[in-house]
């Protein structure tokens, strides 16, 4: 992998501080970015050599194209890993670091852009013969159109932002009152978020389970699926606790949805990690969008095939074969991811930025702590509240959620409020122990109320 060497890790947090330990266990040499806020950050320390983007904004540091480019240079860099967020399905950035000559440690400018809108995945998808969620695949620019479209489509339906993604540009209008309001929301949110107006409108599919395949391809021509996640779970859309395998997933099952994501990557020479999401209403899987980068919840499937994902995007990165073939993949044991934000649900899952007095989290056998916070540490604003994920792995779904919850119980977080309270109530409820989405309790903002301690 010396090809690639040095890597500028071009993102910050827990994500920079896994890809971080993988180079070093590699040894390859490593090269850190950080904004102004994030000069005394983990992820800096960690790195052989470390270069100041600019002030905290994200558009001043850790999205400005030009300045990780100008970084890159400076250090000598020959390949950049985007991490998740930021730049990381940026089709602009992956080309801009083609043109430097860097390898783009993640697929093609031209996967990226064509999964970067759902409207045009959802085209590309449709015509590879996958199923996908009903719907159209035409933008919808006026409120005419969409009513037009709900009606065709039936109620529920879902108005959404061709670029959006992580819940925004999401909206539902549950009969023709509320067409007007959703498409207007979804359109201002893929705007403001995504610089993209473009809307289209899909069946909103009440409580089904969003079940996700990781996959991974090399220059090669192999293609391999490591079963599921379900990331049921969520808040306004976005996921809040993975956990893998899927509880309602048998074998026969996963080979079609494994099959399914396979066959996803194919139709777009795809190359690196990536993830097919989808939704499972019973036995039928529908496409609904696919992530072209490593995922927030990678450590599950990490945990239940022994794989090290960040290890296999490397080696694809640098032209070598995957190390295994579909029939090495096995699912052992159960495993369960957190995400430990700085977060109130009892306020209806509000940021609570505020500086790190104490931070002490679990150890143990099957524990895993993916952080990039220490403290003293300051939460701000201009970041993802994303403080750690907390990860277990154990024989089965019930000794891991025995785990989770002792794990979560020794977790001390000083200063700002967490979800931590949140998940130790969830996981105690019948709800999660009978494989509920759990969207009811969720929702409920008086049981909210009652994880606040």
């Amino acid at each position: 992998m010396r090809s690639i060497e040095p890597v500028l890790v071009a993102n910050r947090g827990e994500i920079a501080v896994r890809v971080l330990r993988a180079l070093r266990e590699l040894g390859i040499l490593s090269v850190a970015v950080y904004s102004e806020a994030d000069a005394h950050a983990v992820h800096v320390g960690m790195a052989d050599r470390s270069v100041l983007l600019g002030p905290a904004a994200p558009t001043e540091s850790y999205l400005n194209i030009d300045r990780v480019l100008q970084a890159a240079r400076e250090t000598g860099a020959r390949s950049v890993h985007p991490g998740y967020g930021f730049l990381a399905e940026n089709a602009e950035f992956a080309e801009r670091c083609e043109a430097e000559g860097l390898v783009f440690i993640g697929p093609s400018p031209e996967a990226i852009r064509g999964m970067g809108s759902k409207i045009e995945a959802r085209r590309r998808m449709s015509a590879a013969g996958i199923p996908v969620v009903p719907g159209g695949t035409d933008p919808i620019r006026a409120d005419e159109d969409a009513i037009a479209a709900a009606d065709a489509i039936g109620y529920p339906v879902a108005f959404k932002a061709s670029g959006g993604g992580g819940g925004r540009g999401f909206r539902v209008a549950h009969d023709s009152a509320g067409v007007a309001a959703a498409f207007a929301g979804a359109r201002s949110e893929g705007e403001r978020y995504f610089n993209d107006p473009t809307v289209y409108a899909e069946r909103y599919m009440e409580d089904p389970r969003h079940v996700e395949v990781q996959i991974v391809a090399d220059a090669h021509g192999n293609v391999v699926h490591l079963g599921e996640r379900d990331c049921s779970v969520q808040r306004r859309h976005q996921k809040l606790i993975e956990e893998s395998p899927g509880p309602t997933v048998d074998p026969m099952l996963r080979e079609h949805i494994g099959d399914v994501a396979v066959s996803a990557a194919r139709a777009i020479g795809y190359r690196s990690v990536g993830t097919v999401e989808g939704l499972l209403v019973g036995s039928d899987f529908y496409f609904l969008e696919m992530n072209t980068r490593l995922q927030v919840e990678h450590p599950v499937t990490e945990l239940v095939t022994g794989i090290d994902l960040v290890r296999e995007q490397l080696r694809v990165a640098a032209g070598e074969p995957l190390s295994f073939a579909q029939k090495d993949v096995q699912l052992r044991g159960w495993a369960i991811e957190c995400r430990i934000n700085a977060e109130s649900a009892a306020k209806g899952f509000l940021p609570a930025p505020g500086k790190i007095n104490s931070w002490n989290p679990p150890a143990g056998p099957g524990v895993r702590v993916d952080s990039g916070v220490k403290s003293g540490d300051e939460v701000t604003a201009f970041y993802d509240p994303l403080l750690a994920k907390l990860i277990v792995w154990d024989q089965d779904r019930e000794s891991a959620t025995r785990r989770m919850r002792r794990a979560l119980a020794e977790f001390e977080v000083g200063g700002p409020a967490t979800l931590i309270p949140f998940y130790r109530h969830l996981l105690a409820t019948d709800e999660w122990m009978a494989a509920e989405t759990c969207r009811s309790l969720v929702a409920d903002r008086e049981w909210l109320k009652s994880t606040a301690s």
